[in-house]
């Protein structure tokens, strides 16, 4: 008989929780897990699951747009805000519902309430303190807010996703990729938008022409792109807000929402107490098993300050569960990890940029381009374009970064990922049939080195 009452106990519901304690369950190990607000975390809840169903909505206005000149008759269009937030919210109970379905059927304990980690074996919930053998810490990020005058008056994405109805117009501050996506969803949905980021461009560790491609592209869309500009006070007046610019103007808005990151909740719940190092942004430093420098003491997801992805949470739970509890000692390998943001239109990215190849193989790479018109837009009237670019060592020939802008990106880059995992080459890349007519088949007919070291060389 153990001396703890648990093999596992899991503070934090999120989807990397979840994974990584259904799966020790299912190994055999005795696991709870301890929950205040919500199963699926921020991804279900307040992030890419509710985000990409109001993506979608947002389409709808381009695409009623684009049927007339398919021969589509269609009234005047109308949306109801309520409609879609309200059907959003059950399907996020729903998927809530399953959650915990899904856990109590592996025969984990749930606990409802704020747990704190008392000593490198101890928790205490509700106020009964639970011992065992490991303690994962699964608790991800929250919003984070300036400290601003008039702060607040901002909201997050965390607000968005239930607001009572639809601002008139809106302020987005930030560049990563929920602000880009937030002002996508709302312009799409008739809200006039300002989007602010204080840096020189948006998307920081982006690839630099898909960043340049999808502010063009947001622009023609008539969202109010501003770069090197952030806001320095916020200021409620009757029912509007104004919003003093560090340029010195001034802005009027039915709403300011903050998107300059997510900040982890691993201060206050008794971490440090119990010896445990934590990076001065509140990270948690772990080795290849995700144990801390307390070794009962375990953490994944968001708080390790790695890639902030929910199926890179869900894999590294899955790590912890074969490691810790089936005796498959597993690592997580980070490299070509695909990811997409939903922006209008959307991005799929997968591997090195160009910069990052460059810094990593020198000038040793070529890069081929294509920029184009989608067959649907040659009818429809949108002037939206793609953009699709690959970055290959020349000396191996090997692709080492898939990147675009345009329809289904996120769709297309999860095969290309599986491809560039397997150590694909250009010559493949080449020598693979094309699907006839799509946007995917340009990725294996670019044939037209845009940039390398030996054409500038030439030139």
């Amino acid at each position: 008989m153990s001396q703890y009452d648990y093999d596992l106990f899991v503070i934090g519901g999120g989807s990397g929780g979840v994974r990584a304690a259904r799966m020790s369950a299912g190994h055999g190990a005795r696991v709870a897990i301890a929950e205040e607000r919500y199963w699926g975390g921020t991804c279900v809840n307040v992030g890419c699951v509710p985000k990409k169903l109001f993506s979608y909505a947002a389409h709808f206005a381009e695409d009623f747009h684009d049927a007339a000149r398919f021969g589509w008759t269609v009234g005047e269009p109308s949306f109801d805000w309520a409609t879609l937030r309200d059907n959003k919210t059950a399907e996020i109970e729903r998927l809530n519902g399953i959650y915990d379905r899904m856990l109590k059927a592996a025969g984990c304990e749930v606990l409802w309430g704020r747990a704190t980690v008392v000593d490198p074996h101890t928790v205490e919930i509700n106020g009964q303190q639970i011992t065992a053998d490991k303690i994962l810490i699964a608790v991800g990020g929250w919003p984070f807010v300036p400290d601003i005058p008039g702060k607040e008056h901002a909201v997050t994405s965390n607000e968005m996703f239930f607001l009572e109805e639809l601002p008139r117009d809106i302020v987005v501050v930030g560049g990563g990729y929920i602000a880009v996506e937030f002002a996508g969803i709302m312009k799409g949905l008739g809200v006039n938008v300002t989007q602010l980021y204080r840096g020189p461009h948006f998307l920081r560790g982006f690839d630099d022409d898909i960043r340049e491609h999808l502010a063009v592209e947001m622009r023609k869309k008539g969202i109010d792109l501003r770069f090197n500009c952030n806001i320095d006070i916020i200021e409620k007046k009757g029912t509007r807000l104004v919003a003093d610019l560090n340029d010195g103007s001034q802005i009027e808005t039915d709403m300011v929402m903050y998107a300059t990151g997510r900040r982890p909740s691993t201060r206050g719940i008794g971490l440090e107490e119990a010896g445990v190092e934590l990076n001065d942004n509140g990270t948690i430093p772990v080795d290849e098993q995700f144990q801390s420098n307390v070794p009962s003491i375990l953490a994944l997801g968001d708080i390790l300050g790695r890639i902030e992805l929910t199926p890179v949470a869900t894999t590294e739970g899955m790590a912890i569960a074969n490691t810790h509890f089936a005796g498959k000692p597993t690592t997580v390998d980070y490299n070509y990890v695909p990811s997409a943001v939903f922006s209008q239109p959307p991005i799929g990215s997968v591997g090195l940029t160009e910069a990052q190849a460059r810094d990593e193989h020198g000038d040793y790479i070529d890069v081929y381009l294509s920029e184009f018109k989608p067959l649907k837009h040659t009818i429809s009237g949108n002037e939206e374009r793609t953009l699709m670019k690959l970055v290959v060592v020349r000396s191996t020939d090997r692709v080492v970064g898939a990147h675009m802008v345009g329809p289904e990106a996120g769709e297309m880059m999860q095969g290309f990922a599986v491809a560039m995992k397997a150590g694909a080459t250009k010559a493949i890349f080449d020598s693979t049939i094309g699907i006839h007519p799509t946007s995917a088949e340009e990725f294996v007919t670019m044939r037209e080195v845009k940039r390398s070291a030996a054409k500038e060389a030439a030139e």
